[in-house]
């Protein structure tokens, strides 16, 4: 039988090939709405036949319908400013940056939940504080390199609140509602959040590269349901701290792998960046 750490070094490694078909749709300059949108229709699928297996009872409807309506609205427009960012941004700065959305998560946990704030947390958020600062000023330093830069942190940071708020949401719906349904019901919304986007970013190009867009989605979706899955079921075996704490990191191997992929350069600035994420990461565990 698995243990929890085979468990979440399969989803760290799930979760971070996924953020990199971000970079691949991006790179192929693949219509973002679509790749997202059939990104969103596979894990609806997905989720609605292990639905009907398993056969859960929907105990609070109405605050299925809120936090579905309130995650996947955050879902979707995290992804897609995630994928447009990385065609003004190096992945090497991006994902940190967006991956530090922890820090709002922990701090509306403080607020609202009033969850016990520790040393190490705040050494977190002070170690991320100086990420933003040391990413921020490398972005603007690779501006011959990419697109445009301030275009592409204003698309960061529209991706880490959002998903911040997907994050929370997600909290509650894990507190208040079925699970399973919950996750069929937000993918589904998602799709048509993101149909409605595809409509309306129409260059004209779309057909150029829509069945490569379709084809990364879809291959998205699979990885994202298996990475959810190893997560929930290490979840179950492991501890809360220590699950999060590594599966948390997978932004790393989105990092490496455009390194390797689109030999990206990881210049001084940005592995600091990298390593004091990663220190970040460790101190704002549970």
């Amino acid at each position: 039988m698995a243990n929890w750490y085979f468990l979440s070094i399969v989803a760290l490694i799930l979760m971070g090939t996924q953020r990199f078909l971000y970079k691949v749709s991006a790179e192929r300059n693949c219509p973002t709405a679509w790749t997202t949108f059939s990104f969103m229709a596979t894990v609806t699928l997905i989720s609605v036949v292990f639905l009907l297996i398993v056969g859960e009872p929907v105990l609070d409807p109405k605050m299925l319908w809120i936090t579905a309506l309130w995650n996947s609205a955050a879902f979707v427009l995290g992804t897609v400013t995630h994928i447009e960012a990385l065609k003004h941004v190096p992945s090497s700065v991006a994902y940190p940056l967006i991956r530090l959305n922890m820090v709002l998560v922990i701090g509306f946990g403080i607020l609202y939940f009033h969850d016990p704030v520790s040393l190490s947390q705040i050494a977190g958020m002070g170690t991320a504080a100086v990420v933003v600062m040391l990413l921020t000023r490398e972005a603007e330093q690779a501006k011959g390199a990419y697109g445009n830069v301030k275009k592409g942190l204003l698309l960061v940071f529209l991706s880490l609140f959002s998903g911040a708020m997907a994050s929370i949401s997600s909290k509650f719906a894990a507190l208040y509602t079925n699970k399973l349904g919950f996750m069929a019901l937000s993918y589904f919304m998602g799709t048509l959040f993101a149909l409605g986007l595809a409509r309306r970013m129409k260059t004209g190009q779309e057909a150029k590269h829509l069945k490569e867009a379709v084809g990364i989605g879809i291959l998205m979706g699979c990885i994202n349901f298996a990475g959810f899955y190893a997560f929930l079921a290490a979840l179950a075996l492991g501890p809360l701290s220590l699950v999060i704490t590594l599966t948390g990191m997978h932004f790393a191997v989105a990092v490496l792998l455009s390194a390797v992929v689109y030999r990206e350069k990881i210049t001084p600035t940005r592995a600091l960046a990298l390593v004091l994420t990663m220190v970040s990461v460790l101190f704002l565990r549970a």
